[in-house]
């Protein structure tokens, strides 16, 4: 499976730069392939790796808030791995270019 999710400590400001690298240290130190969006961040793995990761990120989030607001958003394929990755390559194969600007 794969999942979108971000960990938002509310009351906290309006930067949270400090906040995402301290949850960042607990999805990285779990193995699973991941990768760190602008709004959000996607793990890939079964549903027993990632929700206790994501649960993780949470805790970590309820550190600097008493209210922390996280929104999970899951893809959960039957038999498939590899698609962190593997459904933007199969769009940019569509397209026949990489779908990326900076």
């Amino acid at each position: 499976m794969v999942v979108s999710f971000s960990v938002v400590p509310l009351g906290t400001g309006t930067e949270y730069k400090e906040q995402i690298a301290e949850m960042l240290r607990v999805i990285d130190q779990s193995g699973l392939p991941y990768r760190l969006g602008a709004m959000a961040t996607e793990i890939e793995g079964d549903w027993d790796e990632v929700m206790p990761v994501i649960k993780a990120a949470h805790d970590v989030g309820r550190t600097f808030s008493g209210r922390v607001l996280t929104h999970i958003a899951i893809d959960d394929r039957e038999g498939v791995t590899g698609r962190l990755e593997g459904k933007v390559k199969d769009v940019e194969a569509i397209v026949g270019k990489k779908l990326e600007r900076e």
